[in-house]
């Protein structure tokens, strides 16, 4: 794992947004600590939620989208700010510092984007409320549980648990996602695209 901390504390200062609850709850069952969506939901955007960096350009790319889409009250030059501190892996966000130039290119197509359409976002089901207080573990639970009651998977569930047990410092194995989630080690292998197999043993590595 990098040995430079994640300096949220930055974006923090600055009232930079890189939080959001789905603005439509309909179709979703409410509980004390959050939301469960039967067919999913992509209106939600949580960066920088668990410790596992960015490890790719493409990944930079859509992080620094979400952060435009989600503060519209940026100017470019703030925007350009911040995109920076994020392409610097001394501040702990990537695993690698952006090569200047590139992130210049990477900004302007960035700044280009129509605002009023989303970026695109995984699927999540499961969604916590914000500040609620509960460890890694029983959020691991509360996922496999609800998740697991439809017997029904997506690839981005895969994704979302092999977050969470990174989060919870675990090795991510298929037997435990399987476990996780309730399903045979034969469905996640199915589910086990070849860019979840490079995200699963890049997560592996920064443990």
């Amino acid at each position: 794992m990098s040995q430079f901390e994640r300096n949220l504390q930055y974006l923090n200062t600055r009232r930079i947004v890189y939080r959001q609850l789905p603005k439509n709850t309909n179709g979703s069952e409410e509980f004390d600590w959050g939301w469960y969506y039967k067919d999913g939901t992509h209106e939600c955007y949580d960066l920088f939620r668990s410790k596992a960096q960015i490890t790719t350009y493409k990944s930079l790319k859509w992080h620094l989208l979400v952060l435009w889409y989600l503060n519209p009250h940026l100017s470019p030059d703030d925007f350009e700010s911040v995109a920076k501190v994020i392409g610097n892996r001394n501040h702990g966000f990537t695993s690698f510092t952006m090569p200047e130039q590139l992130l210049k290119q990477m900004i302007y197509d960035v700044s280009m984007c129509d605002l009023d359409e989303p970026p695109k976002n995984k699927l999540r089901k499961v969604i916590f409320k914000i500040g609620i207080n509960l460890d890694v573990s029983t959020k691991l639970s509360i996922v496999g549980q609800m998740i697991g009651r439809s017997k029904k998977i997506h690839s981005d569930d895969v994704y979302a648990c092999m977050i969470d047990l990174h989060e919870d410092n675990q090795k991510i194995t298929i037997q435990r996602v399987s476990e996780l989630l309730n399903v045979s080690t034969r469905t996640i292998h199915r589910y086990m695209c070849n860019t979840l197999k490079k995200e699963k043993e890049l997560l592996n590595q920064q443990l």
